[in-house]
């Protein structure tokens, strides 16, 4: 018979510092420090052997106790040596349990594995921390270190960048991050303010202060729109952007609310190169339907829907 992971506290797949409740069938948002009782404790057990008030000595002081307590020691060694010898002197054998209270170590049910980790899938690129996760199409790659810690995926060849040809560029790159502006609130003014730090970030100056595009030129915007994301209705704006050496390429800054706590704003960003290799921009339309709240409830909080494996 198939058994599926029971309701309880596991590491948390994406923070192994904290622990997640697992509802039975999905990671919850609910999390807690290790060690911490749970929020409904245990029912209380009765140790084997215990004496109910009702069974306990009548007699008057200590003695009665003492009394009672040698009278058990005694027929539990009688018990022991005829288990171990048998009733003609011979060894026994194993007995059978006989349905009583106790449970023995060999008959005890072992405790399920917490459930996979979607960020194991090679198709997910999951966003932890935002609650979300973005397919990881063909001919992609999931960035292992992140840029600058962000949840990042990039495709795969590469080419001499054309402003720096001792330098490496890839065709596209896409990345999801917390914006760290709080005074915006909707998605048209968030996406509108980011395009132009997105633009930099992809054409400009990269860490090493090298210009591997020859410098943004000029852009225009190819598109502003309003999208639904995951199941939130969210906003892009498209750069296209012309770079002082090379075809220049696009730039995408997509905007929409979070389900994860109080609903923060969650930014996408997406550089594309323009020259020959690059996807084409349907991609970008693409990765956007297949994003995903973390486990697939579009509207609800955290979880996953990844089933654990069958004790």
């Amino acid at each position: 018979m198939s058994m599926t992971t029971p309701p309880g506290w596991y590491p948390d797949p994406g923070t192994p510092l904290l622990e997640r409740w697992w509802d039975g069938t999905a990671w919850t948002g609910h999390t807690r420090a290790p060690g911490r009782p749970a929020a409904v404790p245990p029912a209380p057990t009765v140790p084997l052997g215990a004496v109910a008030p009702h069974d306990r000595p009548r007699g008057r002081g200590p003695a009665a106790v003492v009394a009672v307590a040698a009278a058990v020691l005694v027929t539990a060694l009688v018990a022991g040596v005829i288990l171990l010898n048998g009733d003609d002197g011979g060894p026994a054998a194993a007995a059978a349990p006989s349905g009583g209270a106790a449970t023995t170590a060999s008959t005890r049910t072992p405790s399920p594995a917490p459930p996979p980790s979607p960020s194991d899938d090679p198709n997910v690129l999951v966003d932890q921390l935002n609650g979300i996760t973005l397919p990881v199409l063909p001919g992609w790659e999931k960035v292992d270190s992140g840029i600058g810690g962000l949840p990042t995926m990039r495709t795969r060849d590469t080419f001499d960048c054309p402003g720096d040809p001792g330098a490496f560029c890839h065709h596209a790159t896409v990345d999801s991050r917390t914006p760290t502006r709080t005074d915006l609130h909707t998605a048209d003014a968030l996406a509108r303010h980011d395009i132009a730090d997105a633009a930099e970030a992809a054409f400009g100056k990269d860490g090493l202060d090298r210009e591997r595009y020859g410098g943004i030129v000029s852009h225009r915007e190819a598109r502003a729109a309003s999208v639904v994301v995951a199941g939130r209705t969210g906003y892009l704006v498209r750069w296209s952007v012309r770079t002082g050496a090379g075809p220049g390429g696009y730039v995408e800054s997509l905007a929409f609310p979070s389900s994860v706590g109080s609903e923060s704003m969650i930014i996408i960003r997406f550089a594309f190169d323009a020259g020959r290799g690059a996807p084409p921009l349907a991609v970008l339309d693409r990765i956007t339907a297949g994003i995903k709240v973390l486990g697939g409830r579009e509207g609800g909080g955290v979880g996953s829907s990844v089933a654990p494996p069958a004790p």
